[in-house]
């Protein structure tokens, strides 16, 4: 992933909504979830998530696929992978307490000095 890419993933999951749809769509797992139900999870109004369902798509977060009248949304795990990767490996140099914090059953805690995991 290259800065540019980062900056676009990071700018298209800056928005609250858009936030929350990632959240959704990583929630309702491979089989994605068709447009109307993904307003509905958010409390958008159908063109509102369409909006920023296009945002997300451009940044290449999640894919669209069209069948009949129906678009179906999904997360796409491997861009999702790339851009954690990315801030652990390019922009953290891989740091102990990062990558620590980025184990299962583990959590950090802002602000704690010394290990914050």
């Amino acid at each position: 992933m290259t800065e540019d890419d980062a900056l676009t993933a990071f700018s298209a999951i800056s928005s609250q909504t858009r936030l929350r749809i990632l959240k959704s769509l990583v929630n309702a797992g491979p089989e994605g979830l068709v447009a109307g139900d993904v307003a509905e999870a958010v409390g958008a109004t159908p063109s509102r998530a369409s909006f920023h369902l296009s945002n997300l798509a451009e940044a290449g977060l999640i894919t669209a696929h069209r069948q009949s009248r129906q678009i179906t949304y999904r997360v796409d795990f491997t861009a999702i992978g790339a851009l954690v990767r990315y801030l652990l490996e390019d922009c953290c140099g891989n740091n102990e307490t990062v990558r620590a914090c980025c184990q299962p059953g583990t959590s950090c805690t802002p602000g704690a000095s010394g290990s914050a995991c």
